[in-house]
């Protein structure tokens, strides 16, 4: 088994995370620093920073509604890091990520498994945003918007558009592209004011004050397993 797939499926951490402790030479198979290409063999002793990884425990499933300024890494260097942030008492990892200056929800757990699943763009699963912009929405704006607009040399793909005032709208996208929504809209000649993630897949923010988290329901937990698996 490759080593990334490993440590993330021990619920220690995500793939994304397990590569940056690769890079930086952090995890050991039998006292060897390893790359990201090695694999572990039953009985291999694999280490991080030195240590056993710690059994996963009890599945932790949390849902944040991240506030601007707060980034989405584990890195404990990074100021404002959404882990000190949450101050879960157990490890956990985001799901994804928002960019510092982007607000709403965001899913953090210690389930490596599912991590991974909701993580690979072709299971095509909905994420919802409420976006505002520094000119008024027209209908030509929400049509490429909708049928999709030319950055990192692709092409986004259609998507859910919809006018909710004269400076905002919803868009429910079904890809992950880097700052995607914000790049599009650069792309026809807006400028992102806020951007808020209000829902992925059947999770929604309902409620939930800015700053604060809850664990999932048995039911939400229930329906999102059941899309995935």
């Amino acid at each position: 088994m490759r080593i990334n797939t490993y440590i993330s499926d021990t619920g220690y951490c995500s793939r994304r995370e397990t590569n940056r402790l690769l890079q930086a030479g952090k995890i050991t198979i039998n006292g060897e620093v390893c790359k990201g290409d090695a694999e572990v063999e039953p009985g291999d002793i694999v280490h991080i920073d030195g240590k056993a990884i710690p059994s996963k425990g009890e599945a932790v499933y949390i849902v944040l509604n991240k506030p601007a300024g707060i980034v989405c890494t584990a890195a404990k260097q990074v100021k404002g890091n959404i882990i000190d942030f949450v101050n879960y008492p157990s490890r956990i990892f985001a799901v994804g990520r928002l960019d510092k200056d982007s607000e709403g929800l965001i899913l953090l757990t210690n389930d490596g498994d599912i991590v991974n699943k909701m993580m690979r763009s072709e299971n095509s699963h909905e994420k919802e945003y409420w976006v505002t912009v520094d000119k008024p929405v027209t209908e030509e704006f929400l049509q490429a918007m909708s049928c999709g607009v030319d950055i990192l040399g692709v092409t986004t793909k259609p998507c859910e558009v919809t006018s909710l005032t004269e400076y905002e709208f919803r868009i429910i996208l079904t890809q992950g592209l880097n700052l995607q929504i914000r790049r599009m809209c650069k792309a026809l000649g807006y400028r992102v004011v806020r951007l808020e993630r209000i829902r992925i897949m059947n999770i929604s923010i309902g409620d939930l004050e800015r700053g604060t988290w809850r664990h999932l329901t048995k039911d939400e937990l229930r329906i999102l397993l059941a899309q995935l698996y």
